[in-house]
């Protein structure tokens, strides 16, 4: 959601600016992001949370954080300050809006009553598989609930006899008095309140009756005075009841809702319920697992908020549901951190290096600039000694044509060092693993002499061995090896990726990554971008990859011409 005004609008800003040339509402824009408090938030409800401050924000008006919490089974206290969090840490601010649906409790039992008083709402017996067989088909017309007719003093007597919590869960509920025969099944008498004798996190057990979301939803709206209730596409269908609700209870403020198409994401799954399975299940490690699509667990991956922003804006807003390829998103996560991300030494599958005619003892410092893209970023100095480790995978001993890593008799030049060059392998009898390469370096060839670009193919990353801290690493990868996992053919977690995971120990890194804070975004190098998890110590610090150096996406857009 762009806020720069030379941006190209979407069909709601040109619903907004007419309104706002018309007078509508004052003049006045007033968004709400209204999670309901039962998970934790996922990417999807990032595009609706930059969809609505951005709005706010363009238009200067302002956007609530509003909890819809009327589901005490389900919702936690964990899931409110998770979602809050994710709000602030994507750069929003509600300032002093922050609401529950709770906070209406009394307000929305008086709206009921009001219904009961004009003959619009009744009392129903019918259990919730009658209420279903009753409710008819898409082709079908309903059939009236024998209770449908009450007498308005009946009605209020038992509704009261819910509240005050005579009646069991499902024994009764209270539903709206519309039309059976409704083609809209939503219209078709909703249920609009449940008893439920659940504990609610913040009115505990003063009540055992919750209105459903449709009923609470659209008076919270207009309880806040929103303008502009923005919501996704599934609920175009409920729009209906949204206006029945608040014309036959005539409010002061009628927001307008508009849907626009939710995020889908190949390789993911976006629904709650899902997510919410697979935590439970012991498929990932909670809801932060840096595989989940929440926002959480891509924060812990390493994901920064403005790239989360910056996807959500390239997306842009429409009308109609589509599939977006999770590589965009992974490219607006390069583009941001080839930009501060500082660029490091890490050895993840080490094999040790000794340069024999490289001074036994001797330590020197070279200097690496810290970010090429950031003229701001200076540079550091890294250790060299005569003892180093480089990448398993940078060394074979029978490399095919055009391999331009290290083998014997081959140079190669190591990042901000000097060339060397192999001479000579040492293996495990046994085993036959290779343990120490012994190589040969050019003095004359140090980074940053005249000889530095002497031509050779082939630069490695490397670190000095005496000096190394030793490191965990995490390798992630989509956790679903198939591109639509939910597609309904089978049960989607028979798609969940056996190599989404991967736990490397013994990997070493260069001395300046000893002491990091968590969240803190590198790029090491030739390997790809790497996050410091929460689970680092002092001693041990633990990272996370990111995303890795290829940007699919982008080469695909290029050969596109787009």
């Amino acid at each position: 959601m762009s806020n720069e005004s030379t941006a190209s609008s979407n069909f709601i800003e040109d619903i907004i600016e007419s309104d706002i040339r018309n007078n509508k509402n004052n003049g006045e824009v007033v968004t709400r992001f209204p999670p309901e408090p039962n998970g934790y938030l996922h990417i999807g409800h990032a595009k609706s949370i930059c969809l609505n401050f951005g709005l706010a924000k363009k238009y200067k008006g302002r956007c609530h954080l509003r909890f819809d919490d009327t589901n005490p089974g389900k919702e936690d206290v964990e899931y409110v300050d998770s979602i809050m969090e994710d709000v602030k840490w994507l750069g929003f601010d509600w300032g002093r809006h922050l609401y529950y649906a709770s906070d209406y409790f009394d307000r929305l039992y008086d709206y009921a009553v009001q219904l009961i008083k004009e003959g619009k709402a009744y009392v129903c017996d019918l259990n919730a598989d009658e209420i279903r067989k009753y409710r008819g088909t898409l082709k079908e017309p309903g059939k009236e609930s024998p209770y449908r007719n009450r007498s308005v003093e009946e009605n209020l007597d038992l509704f009261a006899r819910m509240k005050a919590g005579e009646f069991a869960n499902g024994e009764r509920v209270l539903r709206a008095k519309i039309d059976m025969k409704s083609g809209n099944i939503n219209m078709r008498d909703p249920v609009i309140y449940r008893i439920q004798k659940s504990e609610h996190h913040r009115t505990g057990n003063i009540w055992c009756i919750y209105p459903m979301y449709d009923f609470t939803h659209c008076l919270s709206d207009s309880l806040e005075e929103i303008t502009h209730s923005i919501c996704t596409l599934e609920f175009e269908n409920n729009r209906p009841l949204y206006d029945w609700v608040l014309d036959e209870l005539k409010v002061k403020r009628h927001p307008q809702q508009i849907e626009f198409a939710r995020l889908n994401l190949n390789y993911t799954v976006m629904s709650k319920r899902r997510l919410l399975e697979l935590v439970k299940g012991g498929y990932v490690k909670g809801w932060d697992d840096p595989r989940m699509p929440t926002i959480s667990g891509l924060r812990r991956r390493g994901f920064t908020p403005e790239a989360i922003r910056d996807f959500c804006e390239r997306i842009g807003v429409a009308k109609a549901d589509s599939v977006v390829d999770i590589a965009l998103l992974e490219h607006c996560l390069r583009e941001d951190l080839n930009r501060r991300a500082a660029r490091v030494m890490a050895v993840l599958r080490p094999v040790k290096v000794i340069i024999d005619n490289y001074p036994e003892g001797k330590t020197e410092d070279l200097q690496a600039e810290n970010n090429p893209e950031d003229a701001l970023a200076g540079t550091r100095m890294i250790p060299f000694s005569r003892e180093l480790y480089i990448e398993e995978e940078d060394f074979m001993e029978n490399p095919p044509k055009k391999y331009f890593r290290l083998s014997l008799g081959q140079e190669v030049r190591l990042k901000h060092a000097y060339i060397i060059k192999c001479k000579r392998i040492v293996k495990d009898e046994k085993t036959g693993q290779v343990n120490e390469l012994h190589c040969s370096y050019d003095p004359k060839t140090k980074s940053g002499s005249s000889e530095e670009n002497r031509k050779v193919k082939g630069t490695l990353h490397w670190v000095s061995a005496q000096h190394a801290a030793d490191a965990e690493v995490r390798l992630y990868e989509h956790l679903f090896s198939k591109e639509n996992p939910d597609s309904g053919e089978e049960d989607y977690k028979k798609n969940i990726n056996p190599l989404s995971f991967e736990l490397l120990t013994g990997c070493k890194v260069e001395p300046s990554l000893l002491n990091v804070k968590h969240g803190t975004n590198y790029q090491f190098l030739r390997q790809g971008y790497f996050c410091v998890d929460p689970d680092s110590s002092g001693k041990m610090p633990v990272f996370n990859r990111t995303v890795s150096l290829r940007d699919t996406w982008a080469k695909i857009k290029k050969k596109e011409g787009k």
